[in-house]
């Protein structure tokens, strides 16, 4: 009996070392270094930087809690190893397009982000394809995919908790800082914008948005405003004709209209001009003739004119008319058009109006 007792004893001493161990395992508890995550859009592409965030209190980092250069630190496989830009696992940077880093080509993915300070202020910065080890302890020189060279700064207000950031951004890049006590370490992150977008358009086409007409209008002004001329021409022939949604509207009318004057192709520009103003509202024959004002002023002319007939009158025809009569010189006419103007002009708009009209009092194109 005494035996079989010590034997259920032992059996139940392991069995609660056992669920004490998984109970530990299985609590969340708050990190040390508590764990971050900051993301930048430029164009369509998501930079996005995972880290733990340690603390200074007190202590003196660079050089000494991160030594520089690359050191061996005591544990791990890694005799050269780099910081690991933050505590605890890999920090890690993720693009979700092909990126330049510092210049460099860098594939779409994600990677642990390093850096070997040194003191006089270079800093090697490393991309490495190993992206789930604790630290740098393991770092392997043959995983990298890519080094670049950044210098640090030093800042006049001292950072406790080491923080990534982008500080700056524009429509094809930014700049992830790292700050940390006295310091700073920017990467600039370029992206091919127009490149991602187009390539993204042109697999678009071909899913099932490419069966709506509105999407090749779409795909045509990006490509038109993006500069590709050509691609705008293919796209915009598609919306109005040869497919079963293609028909002739305002839109794509007008935009072939820009594409084929842009080509320098102005009978045929004009034509289609022609084309979309009998076809536009009266608001979308204003903004056609007020754009060709300060190109073809008696195109224009004839245009917003004709708008005015063709809509009754209806706002804003009779502005676009007095802009037109401006642009000629004619202020009187133009105060007359505006006059008719201000009796179906919006309320928040009748302001304007009236400053127009004691501009051109004064002899002043309110084009300008």
């Amino acid at each position: 009996m005494k035996k079989m007792y010590s034997k259920f004893s032992l059996v139940l001493v392991l069995a609660l070392l056992s669920f004490t161990t998984n109970l530990n395992a299985q609590l969340t508890l708050p990190a040390g270094s508590p764990e971050a995550e900051v993301s930048q859009r430029v164009g369509i592409t998501d930079i996005t930087i995972h880290y733990n965030r340690p603390y200074v209190k007190g202590r003196e980092i660079w050089g000494k809690l991160v030594p520089y250069g690359f050191n061996d630190l005591g544990f791990g496989t890694s005799k050269s190893a780099p910081w690991r830009a933050g505590a605890d696992y890999n920090t890690t940077i993720e693009f979700t397009h092909d990126v330049k880093v510092e210049g460099k080509d860098v594939k779409a993915g994600k990677y642990a982000l390093f850096f070997a300070i040194e003191e006089n202020g270079d800093v090697t910065g490393i991309l490495s394809n190993n992206t789930t080890s604790w630290g740098s302890y393991f770092y392997d020189e043959a995983e990298d995919a890519l080094r670049f060279n950044v210098k640090s700064n030093d800042i006049e207000d001292s950072v406790e908790m080491l923080t990534f950031s982008f500080d700056t951004a524009d429509a094809t890049s930014t700049v992830a800082s790292l700050k940390w006590a006295k310091k700073e370490i920017p990467v600039k992150i370029e992206v091919a914008v127009t490149d991602i977008v187009m390539e993204g358009i042109a697999n678009d086409l071909r899913n099932p948005n490419g069966f709506r007409q509105a999407t090749w209008d779409q795909a045509a002004n990006y490509a038109f405003n993006a500069g590709n001329i050509d691609k705008a021409l293919e796209w915009v022939n598609a919306s109005i004709s040869g497919n079963f949604f293609s028909k002739e509207t305002f839109s794509n009318l007008s935009l072939k209209s820009k594409i084929l004057a842009k080509q320098g192709k102005s009978a045929e520009a004009s034509s289609y001009v022609d084309k979309a103003a009998e076809m536009g509202t009266s608001r979308e024959v204003y903004g056609l003739g007020t754009q060709l004002l300060g190109t073809d002023v008696d195109k224009a002319f004839g245009i917003l004119k004709a708008n005015v007939k063709n809509s009754k009158g209806a706002w804003p025809s009779n502005y676009g008319l007095a802009r037109a009569y401006s642009a000629k010189g004619d202020y009187k006419n133009a105060i007359k058009s505006i006059n008719k103007s201000l009796t179906v002009a919006p309320a928040n708009f009748k302001p304007r109006l009236e400053q127009s009209i004691e501009r051109l009092k004064k002899g002043e194109d309110i084009n300008k």
